[in-house]
């Protein structure tokens, strides 16, 4: 397995790989580069085997001390293996070099498996809410090291 780091969009093969497992994942991709683009300092990582996006993590800047980690997945076949920590550790190790504070993110309880990585690699639970479309929503932190 090979992590990839992108400070900016990706390149359509790459951004072809992430769509098609987001889609996977989460049953639909439609419009995700869109959205991508429109992110401030976007940062994405993969996780590759050979050719194959197995998985990703992607965020942005919230301010200049807080970064959103927003979406990220890893290909069913492959989870279990360690995968969602190692990008979740590099992408905390690569916003600590880029000065970030903190990180937060929003899972929902039907993503268990997302909410126990969370809770493993030390985010705690502040808040909770309800989204425009009323989906309820569990909000998490974590402080980065100096």
């Amino acid at each position: 397995m090979k992590l990839n780091i992108f400070i900016s969009m990706t390149g359509d093969d790459m951004l072809e790989g992430i769509d098609q497992l987001h889609g996977s994942i989460f049953g639909d991709s439609e419009g995700l580069a869109v959205k991508m683009k429109t992110k401030p300092d976007l940062l994405v990582l993969t996780a590759m085997d050979g050719e194959k996006v197995i998985g990703y993590k992607m965020g942005y800047r919230l301010n200049e001390d807080t970064f959103y980690s927003w979406l990220g997945g890893v290909d069913p076949q492959y989870r279990r293996n360690g995968i969602a920590s190692k990008l979740m550790e590099k992408q905390h190790e690569h916003l600590t070099e880029m000065g970030y504070k903190m990180v937060r993110t929003k899972t929902m309880n039907k993503w268990r498996g997302m909410l126990i990585l969370n809770l493993k690699h030390r985010f705690d639970v502040i808040e909770t809410c309800t989204d425009e479309k009323g989906i309820h929503k569990i909000v998490l932190e974590k402080r980065l090291p100096m």
